[in-house]
């Protein structure tokens, strides 16, 4: 496996701990360090078959914290493994009764809940819970016409999507009925079509027939329409290892009234690319928060993986899209967890790249991870030659007023001093993507990046064209932070906090304000663009 690891060590902010009641020293530490490692340290015996280690690992923490959700869960999932039914109900319902979703005993991983799951001790206990729609809904693959819909049940069931301009759903619109599917992991997309361009609807999920959300309907609103001039606002973010104490940033999100947000790597921080079951119960514990799926209802998703979710820190995984052989399931796994317009090339170059547009602003998500080879050589490549060519075809075709290029990782060379994992590694690639632009005179470019544990503004300088400006956010909930680079124009890594972009392409010089929110939704930093500052001389 030809994948490079390195570990970068924990620094901890204490000013972003206020009004923590006095805890044991191990309690304290894990409250501080991001719970992702905590709940996968703790599971991760069980699943390779030693349930007896999570036991004693899961015991040790709730010593010093009783009522620590995660340890409750994993110890229950071990208990039941060890055939000590009795536990591992007490288990189960000292985490429910302590404000565990009770879906997380139902999605799994299943395979490991089983034995569990399949004494009639549990199923009494769920017969007092019912729940049929374990995660979801998710919006996505939202258009000025269309939006589809990601769900994942308890069974395999058939869903339809309800919608309607009113609140109570009268006259609705119906999407066909389609059935999640145990081979999908449960879950199922469903597209509904027909929809009025900058509109606002209500919808309600049928699960066999039986609506599921109401009675108080979440909503989205269409794109305006394809093509025209307007204005709208975007969000987007990577960095988000899963930390209960900062859940709450997915309700200030949604707060905001976005028309969609961006996911751009680090989305759930698995490290785990030959653990399918660490894959799931890292996906799992994020799409039962409730915070999350609040935001997920109601705001449209497009996501790209970075390293922490796709392998392991930093990986160089190679060219071969199968080699090493976890590269193609994980990237199935992948698929069942989001909502994507498309998934690189499909089973021929599988990938996570696409492109979607938003009225005349065009956004571009590029897959830097399934293909990264050689960096720092002289054949060294992010996007491989497939990807590439999709990138240059797309550009080409691309007449908006503004095209947005998202990158996993931060363009600007020195935003992680001298490490090859950013392009710096593979400057010559970047280079001859900056010089694709100037030649076919491209304009407008706006660059977005994430993996830095900040928020920035970058200023690129090219001699051949107008400058490329870079925005960077990547700390939406982690702890973990990276202190500012020099030569940057502004960088906030205070509290966690994500990136906003207003477009305003109704002026005769369209604009777009990068706006830097942090958790607390306070407004830190503020910069514009005019399209004539992202033009060429020779076309102003």
């Amino acid at each position: 496996m030809r994948c490079l690891r390195f570990f970068v060590p924990l620094c901890i902010c204490v000013t972003l701990l206020p009004n923590l009641t006095p805890l044991h020293a191990a309690a304290k530490k894990a409250r501080m360090n991001p719970s992702k490692r905590v709940g996968q340290g703790q599971i991760q015996p069980t699943i390779d078959g030693k349930a007896e280690e999570t036991v004693k690992r899961c015991e040790k923490f709730l010593q010093d914290d009783p009522k620590h959700l995660e340890s409750l869960f994993n110890l229950a999932v071990a208990w039941g493994r060890l055939k000590d039914t009795e536990k591992a109900m007490a288990c189960v319902r000292r985490a429910v009764e302590a404000g565990l979703p009770f879906e997380r005993f139902l999605a799994g991983p299943r395979n490991l809940l089983q034995p569990l799951t399949d004494t009639p001790e549990f199923k009494q206990f769920a017969a007092k819970h019912p729940v049929e729609l374990l995660h979801g809904p998710m919006l996505g693959c939202v258009t000025d016409r269309s939006a589809k819909f990601w769900v994942r049940t308890a069974h395999e069931m058939p869903v339809q999507v309800v919608l309607s301009q009113s609140d109570k759903l009268a006259m609705p619109i119906k999407s066909a009925t389609v059935f999640t599917d145990e081979k999908r992991d449960y879950t199922a997309v469903a597209e509904v079509e027909r929809l009025e361009p900058n509109t606002t609807y209500y919808y309600d999920v049928l699960l066999g027939g039986k609506p599921t959300l109401g009675p108080k309907f979440p909503s989205f609103r269409t794109f305006p329409p394809a093509g025209s001039k307007a204005k709208f606002k975007i969000a987007f973010g990577g960095g988000a290892g899963y930390t209960p104490m900062h859940e709450r940033m997915w309700d200030v999100l949604a707060s905001h009234h976005l028309l969609s947000f961006l996911f751009l790597g680090d989305n759930v921080y698995i490290d785990n690319p030959t653990r399918p079951d660490m894959q799931r119960y890292t996906y799992y514990r994020r799409q039962s928060r409730p915070e999350y799926r609040r935001f997920i209802a109601s705001v449209p998703l497009w996501a790209i993986w970075d390293d922490h979710d796709f392998a392991t820190n930093d990986c160089v995984p190679g060219a071969d899209k199968n080699d090493p052989p976890w590269k193609v399931p994980v990237w199935n796994l992948y698929k069942n967890n989001w909502n994507n317009p498309a998934y690189g090339g499909g089973e021929k170059n599988p990938g996570c790249w696409f492109s979607f547009s938003i009225a005349d602003v065009d956004f571009f998500m590029l897959d830097g991870r399934y293909y990264r080879a050689n960096p720092g050589k002289q054949n060294a490549t992010m996007l491989g030659p497939v990807q590439k060519k999709w990138l240059y075809d797309e550009l080409k075709r691309s007449w908006s007023a503004f095209r947005v290029l998202a990158s996993l990782v931060p363009w600007v060379l020195e935003a992680k001093g001298t490490s090859r994992d950013t392009w710096r590694g593979f400057e010559a690639e970047r280079e001859e993507i900056f010089t694709f632009l100037e030649k076919n005179k491209i304009n407008g470019v706006i660059l977005l990046s994430s993996d830095r544990h900040r928020s920035d503004v970058w200023r690129i300088d090219r001699p051949g064209g107008y400058p490329l400006f870079e925005f960077e956010s990547s700390r939406l909930t982690n702890i973990h932070t990276h202190g500012p680079q020099p030569g940057c124009l502004f960088s906030y890594n205070a509290k966690c906090s994500f990136g906003q972009l207003d477009f305003d392409t109704a002026q005769d010089d369209p604009q777009v304000t990068y706006r830097i929110f942090n958790i607390d939704d306070e407004l830190i930093h503020t910069f514009s663009l005019k399209k004539s500052q992202l033009t060429g001389k020779q076309d102003k």
